[in-house]
This record gives structure tokens, sequence and C-alpha cells, in this order.
């Protein structure tokens, strides 16, 4: 499913593109807010089905920012 923004903020770095793998735990993106850099990690393993923001972007709390698909075991 999507993972949203918990704060307003501004996307600084994405570490994965649409297609990838990605493991519970892994990086996502770095959101700064408030002058903090936090690193959004994927809730879950799975597969980036679509990433909703680019770098230098700014988003609102609660914005999708990318979509995971949970792979199948």
């Amino acid at each position: 499913g999507p993972v949203k923004s918990v704060m307003p903020g501004v996307v600084v770095s994405l570490f994965v593109d649409e297609g990838q793998a990605v493991e519970a735990g892994q990086p996502l993106l770095i959101l700064e807010a408030m002058k903090m850099q936090n690193e959004i990690d994927a809730p879950l393993a799975g597969i980036v089905k679509a990433v909703h923001v680019a770098e230098g972007q700014a988003v609102a709390a609660g914005e999708k920012l990318v979509t995971l698909a949970a792979v199948p075991d």
C-alpha cells in the first residue's frame, strides 16, 4: 500500500525506483522537516509500484510518497 508522509517537508533524497524490490526497514527516501532529516523506511518487504515524489519536492502531511506491493509468500 501507500507509504505516506507523517509531516510536511521536502524530499531531499530518493533511494528507490519503480519495480525495485525492497526489504522491510530499508530506507526509501529522506524527508527534511523542521531542519531535521527523517529517513522514511519501507514498512514491509515488497516491490515499489510507484514513486509519487521527486527530489526537491515539498510534500504535505498525509501525502503519498511511495506505493509498495507486498511480495506473496
